[in-house]
């Protein structure tokens, strides 16, 4: 059958293509793909081309599919599988899948299997490990973005602590302590608001630091403080660009400092800020990924010694993480849309992952079935005065204060001219 798919075919060299897919193996399924959101490794990838792990070597003749985060139907079952899934339910991909020790993973290692196409073949490897995940709630969206959400539970199942003189990890965050995000008001940041805030275990103190008013601000109306205390966490937003980070969030703990802090950007300075936050015992967790593989920061073996702390760096999620995000996000206990900020078609997925650095605003979700350019929600109600789609769209977002959402969804597919 014909498909459409965005590959990679050298460096900054990806396509929107048409090319030829072939029948499935029994031991093989056949998807369609209905949601990728887009993704900075994705970018990194393309950058490094073959000098990436997971990339192979043959891509100028052999290119791979992009996309990680994808969510989609299935469509036909090899018999293989035929006890276990059944053509019409809706999936999401746990893409981390180390098979047999390679690194090959969809998005990055196949030729066709991945998220920014219109279907897909999954591998015998994504099923026998279990990668294959099944998603009751509705819509697609949020199961794509379950592998993002997936990176945020890992990281803060990652985090442990120990009684003093007790040899025991205790994994986790400190269930009542103080809980710092720097750079925490990027689609990340506000993935991880949304999912601590409603978590069982879960900071009395919570504070958020940005260097963007325009991110804060936004952050503040979607995750406010008020609504944060409804669910007994005190949460402040701390603007670094105007206030100095270290005095204002001391201040904010009470000169107590924090049992937990991620840093979600890969600047030195606030790695350092970050460890000069620890309290006794305290957890610095380095969420972000460098490019530089010499990037480094002094950290205080003083305090290590002395005052216990401790860092720990996570990369994506497991699979059970990425099971409680689909569960969680089903029961609408978290809501994974206030990472999303723009829309779009697979005609406008090359572009985005090539120019990724320079665009503004969150999580990039594309649409692989329709031809759309990739738009700001915040966009939309201007759009309307000259596109009744659009000005459609913006009404329905509206009821959820500018989030993206199930009727955004249906009526998006609904409307917009197929690809």
């Amino acid at each position: 059958m014909k498909v459409k798919g965005v590959r990679m075919h050298g460096v900054l060299n990806v396509s929107m293509d048409e090319f030829e897919l072939p029948e499935i193996k029994d031991d093989e399924i056949l998807a369609s793909v209905v949601t990728n959101s887009l993704c900075m490794s994705t970018y990194k990838a393309a950058k490094l081309a073959e000098g990436h792990r997971r990339v192979p070597n043959n891509i100028s003749t052999n290119p791979i599919i992009t996309g990680h985060e994808f969510a989609g139907e299935i469509i036909k079952v090899g018999k293989k599988w035929a006890d276990q899934f059944k053509p019409g339910q809706k999936y999401a991909i746990q893409p981390a899948l180390n098979y047999q020790g390679k690194p090959d993973s969809p998005g990055y290692s196949y030729e066709f299997f991945g998220g920014n196409m219109t279907y897909t073949i999954i591998p015998k490897e994504v099923m026998e490990l279990g990668c294959l995940l099944k998603y009751e709630g509705e819509g697609f969206f949020n199961a794509s973005l379950a592998e993002p959400m997936s990176c945020i539970i890992g990281a803060y199942n990652a985090q442990y602590h120990r009684e003093f003189g007790v040899y025991e990890h205790k994994m986790g965050i400190e269930d009542g302590g103080n809980m710092a995000l720097l750079a925490g008001a990027g689609p990340m940041g506000l993935g991880a608001i949304d999912y601590i805030i409603n978590n069982d275990k879960r900071p009395s103190k919570l504070a958020v630091v940005d260097i963007s008013r325009e991110r804060l601000d936004r952050a503040a109306e979607i995750i406010s403080p008020e609504r944060a205390a409804e669910c007994g966490v005190e949460l402040i937003y701390v603007d670094g660009s105007v206030e100095d980070t270290f005095e204002a969030l001391m201040s904010f703990s009470n000169q107590d400092g924090y049992d937990d802090v991620f840093v979600y950007a890969p600047v030195k300075p606030l790695l350092e800020i970050g460890d000069k936050l620890l309290r006794f015992d305290g957890c610095l967790n380095f969420f972000a990924g460098p490019t530089d593989e010499a990037f480094a920061a002094e950290f205080n073996y003083y305090n290590v010694h002395y005052k216990q702390t401790h860092i720990v760096g996570t990369t994506g999620g497991n699979t059970d993480d990425m099971i409680e995000s689909l569960d969680k996000t089903a029961e609408t206990n978290i809501n994974p849309a206030v990472m999303v900020t723009h829309i779009g078609g697979l005609n406008s997925a090359s572009d985005a992952i090539v120019n990724m650095p320079n665009l503004e605003g969150g999580k990039k979700l594309i649409y692989t079935s329709i031809e759309m350019p990739l738009t700001d929600i915040a966009d939309f109600k201007t759009l309307g005065e000259s596109d009744p789609v659009y000005a459609e769209l913006a009404k329905i977002v509206e009821k959820t204060n500018g989030l993206w959402n199930l009727e955004a969804e249906k009526y998006l597919l609904a409307n917009m001219k197929s690809i």
